[in-house]
């Protein structure tokens, strides 16, 4: 499994948002230069999180995005899943309208759910809050010397 860049963005942009999360909408042109991204790939991420009711749009002079819940509600598995589709590692776990006709006698299968349930998870696990610590954690300890 491997997440593309609109995952990793996916990620950076809700970040980004639950950091400057004062009630006031950020714009993604602002977003775009803290994260060095293009506001066009921005956009089509997005969409993404809309769709995955992960976003909340506000129109106007003085709109922007917020999010919709608290950092806390959002988990890596569910902001991925919104960019990436399934996390699946193999084709015979996802939920496929033509399932795998050895799955039940397939050793290797066993494998392949292991690693499914371990990656889902760490991902459900670890929340934008989280990150939010994480960096927090971060430039404390960068700031710290002995």
């Amino acid at each position: 499994m491997k997440i593309s860049t609109k995952g990793e963005n996916a990620v950076k942009m809700l970040l980004d948002l639950a950091n400057h999360n004062d009630g006031i909408p950020v714009r993604l042109k602002d977003i775009a230069a803290r994260q060095n991204v293009s506001v066009k790939y921005l956009e089509q991420i997005t969409i993404l999180l809309q769709r995955a009711s992960l976003l909340q749009s506000v129109k106007g002079n003085q709109g922007g995005y917020l999010l919709k819940y608290p950092p806390e509600r959002y988990t890596m598995f569910r902001i991925l899943t919104a960019t990436e589709g399934s996390l699946s590692p193999v084709e015979c776990l996802e939920n496929c309208a033509n399932p795998c006709e050895n799955q039940t006698q397939c050793v290797i299968n066993r494998m392949w759910k292991k690693l499914d349930t371990a990656i889902r998870d760490t991902l459900e696990s670890i929340t934008l809050a989280d990150l939010m610590d994480w960096e927090e954690e971060i430039v404390i300890a960068g700031n710290y010397c002995i």
